[in-house]
């Protein structure tokens, strides 16, 4: 007989019926935020699919900290830091989209919101699961809590860096042209 603590050949912590419908709406805001947080990542900047895929990513989060919260809850001693990890992604998400929202100059303070809420939600993901995954069971749980942080630093510095370099698509120059008259001296 296949008990219900067993699911996809993953055991999960708990077989009451509350747990897995959290657990439930836990793993497909998480793999939500995951694929729109990727779209949001990759597609231009300020773009409608941009714009559409970051809000999808937003909810997911807070879905995914809401969850989380009460998961943790159902099972305190053994998921505590699993609710430290999930409230880091939801505050850094939160300060990306409010920069964002509010309209503060620059793009630092949402790069940096959105991919350290990324990053987070990553962590506790691998923190959590990394040891029943083929491959990833090799590696030493430190590996689990430093790997994607290591991986995102400089991915993230590098966002931030070219958003810096690049003006913003009001202050773009443009050549003189045919109705424009150039003074000569």
């Amino acid at each position: 007989m296949v008990t219900a603590s067993r699911i996809l050949g993953d055991e999960v912590g708990s077989t009451a019926p509350a747990f897995l419908a959290f657990l439930a709406v836990h793993v497909i805001a998480g793999l939500t935020a995951v694929i729109t947080g990727a779209i949001a990542a990759l597609t231009r900047k300020g773009s409608p699919r941009h714009i559409r895929a970051g809000r999808w990513y937003y909810r997911a989060i807070t879905v995914v900290f809401a969850t989380a919260a009460a998961l943790a809850a159902m099972r305190w001693a053994q998921d505590w830091y699993l609710l430290v990890l999930g409230a880091a992604a939801f505050t850094a998400a939160t300060v990306g989209h409010l920069h964002r929202r509010r309209r503060r100059p620059g793009d630092t303070g949402h790069i940096a919101g959105m991919g350290i809420a990324y990053t987070a939600m990553l962590t506790a993901f691998y923190v959590d699961n990394g040891p029943h995954l083929p491959l990833w069971d090799r590696l030493p749980t430190l590996a689990f809590w430093i790997l994607p942080a290591t991986i995102a630093v400089p991915v993230i510095t590098r966002a931030i860096i070219r958003a810096r370099n690049i003006p913003p698509r009001h202050q773009h120059r443009r050549p003189p042209g045919p109705d424009h008259q150039q003074i000569r001296t």
